[in-house]
Order: structure tokens, then sequence, then C-alpha cells
């Protein structure tokens, strides 16, 4: 039996913590930063989570969720 392949695209977007839950990057950073606010911009820093009901799409993207960081 072969192995099974993660999706390397969610691999580069997504980190499953150790308790399970899936984080994803803030959207709204790449580009026209200069108009946006140093607030705005300091809020859009790090990493938030999948919302619940996207959860299972995002998770049949990653056969061996463990090994993923």
């Amino acid at each position: 039996m072969p192995k099974m392949k993660t999706n390397k695209a969610a691999a580069r977007r997504f980190k499953i913590t150790g308790t399970g839950k899936i984080l994803r990057r803030q959207a709204g950073k790449r580009h026209l930063n200069e108009w946006k606010s140093a607030n705005d911009k300091r809020n859009l820093r790090g990493w938030a989570a999948v919302p619940k009901d996207h959860e299972k799409n995002v998770r049949e993207l990653f056969p061996y969720p463990q090994y993923i960081s």
C-alpha cells in the first residue's frame, strides 16, 4: 500500500496545534498597507483559528496531521 500524500499547498498555509486546533494566517496584509493604520496592521499579525465549519475540509488535506507544524 503506498503512502498517503499531504497536500503541500495546505501544509504551507495551515498548522495543527498539539490540541488539534487548525491555525491559519490572517488575511489582509499582503498589499495596500501604506493606507492601513498601524493598529490594523498590528492586529493582523500572527495566527487565527480556522472556523469550525471549515475544519473538516482542511483536515481532509492532511492524512497524517501529527506531522504538520
